[in-house]
């Protein structure tokens, strides 16, 4: 079977560091191909939130062994790397978190960075593009931000976690969240409960 293109992967500022640790995790169990744009900030939240300082550190918390086989780094500087390129195939790609200074550069079509550039591309090759803001309360702007990148064909996915399945942990929470953007991936994965409920039998 062919391995399916690899998956464009930012991470930004803002906060939640571990909806990115767990996205990740979960990325390389169901062995996705991945090419990873951290920005500085990305790297800043990653440190502040859950100690990850450096790309080794990185590559322990979520990768292991199978990262050098799956996970391709980029700089965010780098507006010629792969990911930058609509000829250079993905399967899509996800921001997460995506801070609300990079929803608005990748809503007004800037590319000042890599991760723009990149949303960029996925937005004019008509490919799957989920952004995953964390951020309240939410201005004008913010709003009419989300609405012109959902016009332009993107997902805009708050990190807005669900409690009808009565999570217990932080965790629980976490991966509620990260299972709705492996379900826009197309990526499957045990993460979460399904919802199943209202169904009733007919009575005899």
């Amino acid at each position: 079977m062919t391995r399916p293109a690899p998956l464009v992967v930012a991470i930004t500022g803002a906060s939640g560091a571990p909806y990115a640790l767990k996205l990740l995790e979960a990325l390389v169990q169901a062995k996705r191909s991945i090419w990873l744009i951290v920005s500085e900030h990305g790297w800043r939240l990653l440190s502040t939130e859950a100690g990850v300082a450096d790309l080794d550190t990185l590559r322990a918390r979520v990768g292991g062994s199978a990262w050098e086989q799956l996970v391709t780094v980029f700089e965010d500087g780098d507006r010629g790397a792969s990911p930058a390129s609509g000829s250079a195939r993905s399967s899509g790609m996800v921001v997460c978190p995506c801070s609300m200074g990079t929803l608005s550069a990748i809503s007004a079509g800037s590319s000042r960075s890599l991760v723009e550039r990149a949303a960029d591309v996925a937005l004019k090759e008509r490919r799957k593009l989920v952004l995953v803001p964390r951020e309240t309360p939410l201005s004008a702007i913010h709003l009419q931000n989300m609405l012109r990148v959902t016009r332009a064909g993107a997902v805009v996915l708050p990190a807005a976690p669900g409690f009808y399945n009565r999570p217990s942990s932080v965790d629980d929470l976490v991966a509620f969240v990260v299972a709705r953007v492996l379900d826009q991936l197309g990526v499957e994965h045990d993460l979460a409960r399904r919802w199943s409920s209202g169904a009733r039998r007919a009575e005899k």
